[in-house]
């Protein structure tokens, strides 16, 4: 299931999106799937005559999981981790499918980072591995825009992941999905730039998920980024990136200068 947050005739909506490419409805659903028991108000529009918006905004916190995948971490010059390294990106970096990514004049290397991300259904803490499947809402895709040059310099990343508009996600939330074997391909202007596959992670979801509830707990709405294949490379302004998740869909910006 396909769950979308929208906008039309300026009010936040929600909704499931039904129907093949270029035929697509959404049935709106009585406040948000995340928080109520789905329940259809009998309202349909076609996707093209709404606003896609980011479908979760998380209330707490974006967890991202840096070199994920093997090869990503050696195009960095680096070393996979011994147990995953993870990062926090501010929920106000987050943007949705056709909204602006800002290009801020503190850096002149803006990178894009194509990734699955998965969203927490429920407070949770300490899940084990084998029950892990039971707190996650659902799977969607996300761009870890990245400042290079400041994640260089500074050491430490939170300039450099957590500037607004940094977190691109959408368009929408798939719900029955398994996401061992999922294709990930970004363009840049419709030029290929990473194609790789979810089973090339070196930590699974399910390890992911695990970890970081050990030390945190994690709430419905919390997003968890889980690291980019190799291919990362420069945006500039004007330029049009596009992450698509095999079983997802594609989620699409544009890089704007800031005035």
């Amino acid at each position: 299931m396909r769950i979308a947050r929208f906008s039309k005739d300026d009010t936040l909506r929600y909704g499931v999106v039904e129907g093949p490419p270029g035929e697509e409805e959404i049935a709106v659903v009585h406040g948000d799937p995340l928080y109520t028991a789905l329940q259809f108000t009998g309202e349909r529009h076609r996707l093209a005559e709404v606003k896609l918006l980011a479908p979760v905004i998380p209330r707490s916190k974006v967890l991202a999981i840096g070199r994920n995948y093997a090869d990503h971490a050696a195009e960095m010059g680096s070393e996979v981790p011994p147990e995953p390294l993870v990062f926090l990106k501010p929920n106000t970096s987050v943007i949705g499918p056709g909204a602006e990514i800002v290009y801020p004049r503190q850096t002149q290397d803006l990178q894009f980072e194509g990734e699955l991300a998965l969203v927490i259904k429920r407070v949770c803490r300490e899940v084990p591995r084998e029950r892990v499947a039971e707190v996650i809402f659902g799977y969607t895709c996300a761009n870890d825009v990245t400042a290079r040059d400041l994640q260089r310099r500074d050491g430490q990343w939170w300039r450099a992941k957590g500037f607004d508009t940094f977190c691109p996600l959408g368009p929408w939330i798939e719900t029955d999905l398994d996401p061992a074997d999922l294709a990930i391909t970004t363009t840049l202007n419709g030029e290929v730039k990473q194609s790789g596959s979810t089973k090339q992670m070196v930590f699974d979801v399910a390890t992911l998920v695990s970890y970081v509830s050990e030390v945190m707990t994690l709430l419905p709405g919390d997003v968890i980024l889980t690291g980019t294949p190799a291919g990362v490379g420069p945006m500039r302004a004007g330029d049009e990136v596009a992450v698509t998740i095999e079983g997802i869909g594609t989620l699409s910006n544009r890089v704007v200068s800031r005035d």
